[in-house]
C-alpha cells in the first residue's frame, strides 16, 4: 500500500479544507531539543532525523491519514473519522517506536511531543483546531516531553487578577474599535508571543 506524501503547509491546509466539517482529529507533532541536535551534530544529521520521522509517520498512521510538514521540525496529521482518544493510542505507539529506535549519538532529550484536538469536540475551523492542538503539544512539553496530550479547555483566570484597570480599559476600547472580542485579541497576542519564542519550547 503506498505511503502518504508529506505535504507542504499550504497543501496540508487545503487538504483539511476539503474535509468540510467531517469528524477528525488534528495532531501537531514537534521534535524535542531538535536545535541542540543541529548544533552538535550538524544540519545533515538533523535532516536525517526529519526524514526518519516522516517515514515513521507515513508508515504508522492509518490509511486515509494526511501528513504535512508545517514548520522546521513541526509536523501535523489529520486523522479522519478518528476520536482523539484513538489518536492518543496511535501516537503513544509512534513516540515509543521513535524512542526505542533512536540513534545512540543523538542528544539524550531528543524525542517527540504531540498535541491532539478533535472536531467537533474541541473546535471546528482549522485555525481554532490548530490552536487547540498547539496548546496540547505545549502541555506535553511542559509535562516532561516525549508524550502525547489531548487538548483540555482550561477555565480562564479573571483578567483583573493579572492586568491593571488602565490596560483592561484600553483592551475594551480596542475590542470595540476592531469589532472583535477581547478574548480573541488576547489569544492573538499569545499566539504571537509563542511563535516569536518557538525555539525556547
Amino acid at each position: 500500500m503506498p505511503r502518504p506524501t508529506i505535504l507542504t503547509r499550504a497543501d496540508f491546509e487545503t487538504a483539511f479544507a476539503r474535509l468540510q466539517g467531517a469528524p477528525l482529529t488534528l495532531a501537531v507533532l514537534d521534535l524535542d531539543h531538535f536545535k541542540s541536535l543541529n548544533d552538535t551534530l550538524g544540519h545533515a544529521e538533523g535532516d536525517r532525523v526529519l526524514r526518519g520521522v516522516e517515514r515513521l509517520l507515513a508508515g504508522s498512521l492509518p490509511t486515509g491519514s494526511v501528513i504535512g510538514r508545517i514548520g522546521g521540525d513541526e509536523y501535523a496529521s489529520i486523522l479522519p473519522e478518528t476520536a482523539a482518544e484513538t489518536a492518543l493510542i496511535l501516537f503513544d505507539e509512534v513516540i515509543k517506536h521513535f524512542h526505542i529506535h533512536r540513534d545512540p549519538q543523538w542528544p539524550r532529550g531528543l524525542g517527540l511531543s504531540v498535541g491532539l484536538a478533535a472536531r467537533p469536540a474541541h473546535a471546528s475551523t482549522y485555525d481554532d483546531l490548530k490552536r487547540a492542538a498547539d496548546e496540547a503539544m505545549i502541555r506535553a512539553k511542559r509535562e516532561g516531553r516525549g508524550r502525547a496530550c489531548i487538548y483540555v479547555e482550561s477555565k480562564m483566570v479573571l483578567k483583573s487578577n493579572y492586568y491593571p484597570k488602565s490596560q483592561l480599559e484600553r483592551l475594551a476600547k480596542l475590542s470595540g474599535a476592531l469589532g472583535r472580542t477581547e478574548a480573541s485579541l488576547l489569544r492573538e497576542a499569545l499566539d504571537d508571543l509563542i511563535e516569536r519564542n518557538r525555539e525556547a519550547l
